[in-house]
């Protein structure tokens, strides 16, 4: 919740929020097609959301962690347009949207802070629409792992170290790219002693080189 909110409308939120729910890995929170009732901020794990397209495939349109906001699609045409599925055993706090939406009206840093929220999807989705179409396949890692550090360093973890909780065919999927694309790639940037790699555990020990991936995709 924003900083400026007062103690008593603090109070107010808290008890709009309705419950949490725990979420075994592996298993859905929602899924495509289910009525939207609420909004859901991870508390703990990582989830990814996902949908099957036409050909049978399942695509990953995004990874959402802990103190991010799980649900935003569903906002439009009340219905969810895709699945949310934890990849660890992951907790989330249930937003019930009609009651938040009705509280926001009464308290302003509310409202500013839901708008800062959806805000920051349009942007991210932005990113991602930049990522999938201009970059080659080590732009594409290097900005994901970059743009994932940086994620995780918000939440006050490491600027240099994690662990990933998706696979790299989930990552290929998200990315555009083939598994085979995506670890010949993480390969890549091991040899080159940007990264290193111990099964999911990722180390960034060249970030200056990481970085200059980044920036040779955005300024081209």
């Amino acid at each position: 919740m924003p900083q400026e909110v007062s103690p008593s409308d603090l109070s107010r939120i808290e008890n709009v929020i309705s419950s949490r729910l725990k979420i075994k890995r592996g298993s859905t929170l929602f899924y495509l097609g289910d009525a939207f009732v609420s909004l859901y901020r991870v508390r703990l794990g990582v989830f990814k959301t996902c949908l099957t397209t036409q050909d049978g495939r399942n695509q990953v349109t995004g990874f959402q962690m802990a103190g991010e906001i799980l649900g935003l699609d569903g906002i439009v045409s009340q219905h969810h347009t895709c699945d949310a599925v934890a990849l660890e055993d992951a907790e989330v706090c249930v937003l019930p949207f009609q009651s938040m939406e009705t509280l926001s009206r009464e308290v302003v840093s509310l409202q500013q802070h839901m708008h800062r929220i959806m805000s920051q999807k349009i942007v991210h989705d932005q990113g991602v629409m930049l990522l999938l179409g201009s970059m080659r396949a080590e732009e594409r890692v290097a900005t994901f792992l970059s743009h994932l550090m940086q994620r995780l360093h918000a939440q006050g973890f490491s600027r240099s170290a994690l662990i990933l909780r998706m696979t790299r065919e989930e990552i290929g999927s998200y990315l555009g790219l083939k598994l085979e694309t995506v670890s010949r790639t993480f390969s890549k940037l091991a040899q080159n002693r940007i990264i290193h790699i111990q099964r999911r555990h990722i180390e960034i020990i060249n970030p200056e080189a990481l970085q200059r991936i980044v920036n040779a995709a955005t300024c081209r």
